[in-house]
């Protein structure tokens, strides 16, 4: 468990986790705090990013399984315990707990299951009727948060009343709680983004209107007209995985660490240029 003093700031807006632990592998819990805010911004913020939290990150899990020998769920298969250790899973899909009981034989068998996996949101109740080719729906709960809580401390006086924001989350050990914050954080940065573009769109019609299609804007027409906004726009909170970029072009910028715009625009075209498998195409 790690724990650090809370200590307030009262210049620029600061986040902290001062509360981290691991209960076990299912279960790991993380706290945070956001300050100062002026009154009433800490409510907004709190649960907005609860909402995000709970219903805005995505999850995978089982949602079918089929055994040519297990004709439902709650058939007697065999001497002995089943667990998710048991599993032949592929390279790119992790089990967060092996020790999970799946199944208990009371006789020998050849035990053959195939399993459906899914990611999604929210959570899928199985249908009675959905039995296709003799198996059989589970019922799936894709959150990965499994419970998110906020709490307001307010201090000062008057009208120099200022409030710290306390967020506590719990998750299921498939990502820790600060990647669920972080990940929220960009799933409501980008349902909000549509709203920041809505005046340089109705720009763009108007150009239309009168002078026919714009081109498609290429990646180094984009990344000119941002390093010419740089200092209109707060791009820290700009996430490259909000662009539409080709995937060369992505990869090649998440391996260096460039995650959003300002880590780009304080890239020269030298540095740029460095990187593995990004051309001259690029940025010219």
């Amino acid at each position: 468990m790690v724990r650090e003093k809370v200590t307030v700031s009262t210049r620029t807006l600061q986040w902290k986790c001062v509360e981290s632990r691991v209960d076990n592998k299912r279960l790991c819990y993380g706290r945070f705090i956001l300050s100062p805010l002026i009154k009433g911004q800490a409510d907004t913020i709190g649960i907005a990013m609860r909402r995000a939290l709970l219903g805005e990150i995505e999850g995978t899990c089982i949602t079918r399984a089929k055994s040519e020998k297990i004709p439902h769920e709650y058939s007697t298969i065999g001497p002995g315990y089943v667990t998710a250790q048991d599993i032949i899973s592929p390279p790119s899909v992790e089990i967060v707990d092996n020790t999970q009981h799946i199944a208990r034989l009371t006789e020998p068998i050849d035990l053959c299951i195939g399993l459906q996996i899914e990611r999604n949101r929210g959570y899928s109740i199985k249908r009675p009727n959905n039995f296709q080719d003799g198996s059989y729906p589970l019922d799936a709960v894709f959150m990965p948060v499994r419970n998110a809580n906020h709490s307001i401390h307010s201090y000062g006086n008057g009208n120099e009343r200022q409030e710290i924001l306390f967020l506590e989350i719990w998750t299921n050990g498939s990502l820790t709680p600060k990647e669920a914050l972080h990940e929220a954080s960009r799933n409501l940065i980008d349902l909000f983004i549509p709203f920041l573009h809505a005046e340089e769109e109705t720009l763009h019609l108007e150009y239309n209107r009168h002078k026919g299609t714009l081109p498609p804007l290429t990646f180094h027409d984009r990344l000119a007209k941002l390093r010419k906004n740089k200092k209109e726009i707060e791009l820290k909170y700009i996430f490259i995985d909000q662009f539409e970029l080709p995937p060369r072009i992505y990869n090649c910028l998440k391996r260096c660490n460039i995650h959003t715009l300002l880590d780009l625009l304080n890239k020269s075209q030298k540095d740029l240029m460095k990187i593995e498998d990004f051309r001259i195409e690029d940025v010219m």
